[in-house]
């Protein structure tokens, strides 16, 4: 590799199953769609759309899930050469239900152990993960071995270069013992540029729900960017020197899942181009409600001219409303 990748994602990856019926649970539920989902393979893809260089770090099972992951990676752009079997793990399916505006249950079939979790330290190419020009890591990345050295030593060895962001990416279901998950999140965020993460997240990372005294808190644990999503409040990002608040876009809600990874691969275009922060966060907000518009998440990934639009769209309202 001689030019550094814009962006490195590491961490989940894996099978989505989305229903083609909404508003029935998944025992009435006739027909599927089969989707590459995973957080950190959503957000490069997300980046990718973006017209931006994407890798991925991660592993699948040695199956023919795992062969339609890699075809679907390079299908959207997606750099695949750090994607590598597990055979002894099969690759995770997650299934999902759709009740619209908010509420999508989600069901991992990650058992006995998702290959994703076997990413191990020396496989680690640290030299391309130091260069890329956006590092991207997840909570779920951490929540076993040996993913949570490789993770850390990820984190080390980059040493803050460019922008090094840890989405907290909380999923209780995946960790046995919360307390746990505090005291790592704390390590990743000391190593990390950029936090983000909803209410929940933000109350499992630095213990409070307030979504100012969050982001003073990851601010004091190590980051020089908080990102806090409020929902329907929008969304707080926060420096030592400015704090702004993007308010939601409306949108028909058709399934929320993917758009927190679609606001960070436009969170991440966001930073490569050297934007000021409000301008980041109403396009990355933009971003996210167009996906949570549509079925899917990684093919739902919008691309500049969509965004732009919506962005346009979104400044319009608010201009009229005013």
């Amino acid at each position: 590799m001689t030019t550094p990748f814009d962006v490195i994602t590491m961490g989940r990856i894996g099978v989505d199953i989305y229903p083609l019926q909404t508003g029935v649970s998944l025992a009435k539920v006739e027909t599927f769609g089969k989707y590459l989902g995973g957080s950190a393979a959503n957000v490069a893809v997300a980046a990718s759309r973006l017209g931006r260089a994407a890798a991925v770090v991660t592993r699948t099972g040695a199956d023919p899930f795992g062969d339609y992951l890699h075809e679907a990676l390079a299908g959207f752009g997606v750099d695949d050469r750090w994607v590598t079997p597990v055979p002894q793990y099969p690759t995770p399916v997650t299934f999902c239900e759709l009740f619209p505006p908010d509420d999508f249950p989600l069901y991992f079939y990650r058992r006995p152990k998702a290959p994703d979790l076997e990413i191990h330290p020396h496989e680690l190419d640290l030299g391309a993960i130091a260069a890329a020009k956006v590092f991207w890591i997840t909570g779920t990345g951490l929540c076993q071995e040996p993913s949570r050295t490789a993770t850390l030593a990820a984190l080390e060895h980059r040493a803050k270069r460019g922008h090094t962001v840890f989405d907290m990416d909380w999923r209780p279901m995946f960790w046995d013992d919360t307390a746990d998950a505090t005291e790592q999140y704390r390590r990743a965020l000391r190593h990390a540029t950029v936090a983000v993460g909803n209410i929940d997240e933000c109350e499992r990372a630095v213990g409070t729900r307030d979504p100012g005294e969050a982001a003073r808190r990851l601010l004091a644990a190590g980051v020089e960017l908080a990102i806090v999503k409020q929902g329907p409040e929008g969304v707080l990002a926060a420096t030592a020197a400015e704090s702004v608040v993007s308010p939601p876009v409306p949108v028909d809600v058709v399934n929320g899942l993917g758009a927190g990874d679609a606001f960070g691969g436009a969170l991440c275009h966001g930073l490569l181009a050297g934007w000021d922060l409000a301008a980041t966060m109403h396009y990355a907000n933009a971003a996210g409600a167009i996906v949570a518009g549509r079925l899917a998440c990684s093919s739902a990934m919008p691309t500049t001219a969509e965004i732009d639009s919506a962005v346009a769209a979104a400044r319009g309202g608010a201009n009229a409303s005013a």
